[in-house]
């Protein structure tokens, strides 16, 4: 799309940007709650419902990774767990009729407050960088240069976003390190950069817990259970990932279980380091504009 076409008044940039103003105050609130001692899942919960107040919906399950988990980690049904003395990221998300704003940020209760800083240090640097025409490439290498210099790694294998409408991972790709080809940034491109930092390998894996799902395609399903967590993904949810625990149905991991057999849902596995290390993570939506960048979730 060419410079010269892109509103950036028109409704769906309003919309984003309404989706990043709840997204801070829901940020800021949550962020007040998590203590030694408090549920996962009534943070978790407290998040989720005040994005609804405020008149948003949340875009994903809100992530709370603990220590050596990176993403893709969310309370289950029942969950029982508290904080402890951890390294703790938040990501939560907001969308307002499917336009979106994706923001974390690293609650450190371990004790190790420079690899907290890494990350939030490296985003202030990219969105320093940020106009039409820079190479993603090369914000890679700057989010690298600065967890590099508090002695962590980066995390290599997850990467900042754009954002489509109802699409939480589209083009441009942002990479956490320099790599020799990249995508240029236009005017109007709406990303998520989110910088991981960590004390291990920089390689997260796929663990064996998945309360995360997404539709994959259309289907039907026989089964009457699987046919209304159907009903409900597509109409409540659409493409965006749900979590286990907003299902209505009684029988909802059994039904999920029929769905993912079909392809018509996927799953995202918790995403670790190895076990005893820890990563932290920052991240803020921006828009490009002409000048550089409007930051949606400060």
């Amino acid at each position: 799309m060419a410079t010269s076409d892109v509103d950036l008044e028109s409704e769906q940039y309003e919309k984003h940007r309404e989706a990043g103003e709840i997204l801070s105050q829901v940020r800021a609130e949550t962020v007040e709650r998590v203590e030694v001692g408090e549920s996962h899942l009534e943070v978790a919960e407290f998040a989720e419902d005040r994005i609804r107040e405020l008149g948003g919906q949340p875009a994903f399950p809100v992530n709370i990774s603990i220590d050596e988990e990176a993403a893709h980690a969310t309370p289950s049904i029942g969950d029982e767990s508290t904080f402890g003395e951890e390294m703790i990221n938040l990501d939560i998300g907001v969308s307002v009729d499917g336009w979106l704003a994706d923001t974390a940020i690293t609650v450190d209760l371990s004790g190790n407050p420079e690899l907290a800083n890494a990350p939030a240090e490296a985003l202030d640097t990219a969105l320093e960088m940020i106009e039409p025409g820079v190479q993603t490439g090369e914000i890679g290498g700057a989010i690298e240069e600065v967890i590099d210099g508090y002695g962590y790694n980066p995390v290599v294998n997850l990467t900042g976003h754009g954002l489509g409408h109802w699409e939480q991972h589209t083009e441009p790709t942002i990479p956490n390190r320099a790599v020799s080809q990249g995508t240029t940034l236009e005017v109007g491109d709406v990303v998520a950069i989110e910088p991981f930092a960590t004390d291990g390998s920089g390689k997260v894996s796929e663990g064996g817990d998945e309360e995360i799902f997404a539709l994959e395609r259309e289907g039907s399903v026989r089964n009457r259970q699987a046919r209304q967590v159907l009903d409900q993904i597509t109409e409540e949810f659409r493409t965006l990932p749900f979590a286990t625990r907003w299902l209505d149905s009684s029988r909802a991991k059994m039904a999920l279980r029929r769905l993912k057999s079909q392809d018509i849902v996927h799953g995202y596995p918790v995403l670790k380091e190895d076990a005893g290390c820890l990563v932290s993570q920052k991240e803020h939506t921006i828009i490009v504009t002409p000048e550089g960048c409007e930051v949606t979730t400060d």
